[in-house]
C-alpha cells in the first residue's frame, strides 16, 4: 500500500524520482540539462524546499519560482510533458490527500507557466515578475 506524502523524506523521493525521469525524457532532458548544466544538487534543494512548503506548510522556500523559467525554450508540448511524468512519480510512490494535492498544485503551476511564459513572449517589453 501507498503511503501519502508526509514529511520531507517523501518529499525528497518525489523530486529526485520526478527530475530523474525529466533528466531522460527524449523532449526534456535537453532543456533541463542545458538550463542547469553541473548545478543539478543544488537545484533539486531548491525543489525540496518548494515542495516542502507548498504541500507541508513548512516554510522554507523563499523566493519567486516563476522568473528563472521565464525565458526557457518551451511550450504547451513541454507543459504536457513535464505533467505527465509528474503524475507518473506521484502515481508511482503515492495515493492519498497530499498526494492528489501535489497533482492538482502541479497542474496549476503548469498552466500558470505556460500563460505567463506566453504572454511576456508576446509583450518582450515588459519584465517577467
Amino acid at each position: 500500500m501507498k503511503e501519502d506524502i508526509l514529511n520531507i523524506n517523501d518529499i525528497k523521493l518525489l523530486v529526485d524520482a520526478f527530475y530523474t525521469k525529466v533528466r531522460e525524457d527524449d523532449l526534456l532532458a535537453d532543456i533541463f540539462n542545458s538550463r542547469i548544466e553541473n548545478r543539478w544538487a543544488e537545484h533539486l534543494e531548491k525543489m525540496y524546499r518548494f515542495w516542502q512548503t507548498v504541500l507541508l506548510d513548512v516554510n522554507t522556500y523563499h523566493g519567486s519560482p516563476f522568473a528563472p523559467h521565464a525565458k526557457m525554450p518551451v511550450n504547451e508540448e513541454h507543459f504536457e510533458r513535464w505533467i505527465q511524468l509528474f503524475f507518473a512519480t506521484i502515481d508511482e510512490n503515492f495515493s492519498g490527500e497530499k498526494a492528489s494535492e501535489a497533482k492538482w498544485r502541479a497542474q496549476k503551476m503548469a498552466e500558470m507557466f505556460s500563460y505567463k511564459i506566453n504572454y511576456y513572449r508576446s509583450n518582450p517589453d515588459k519584465k517577467p515578475l
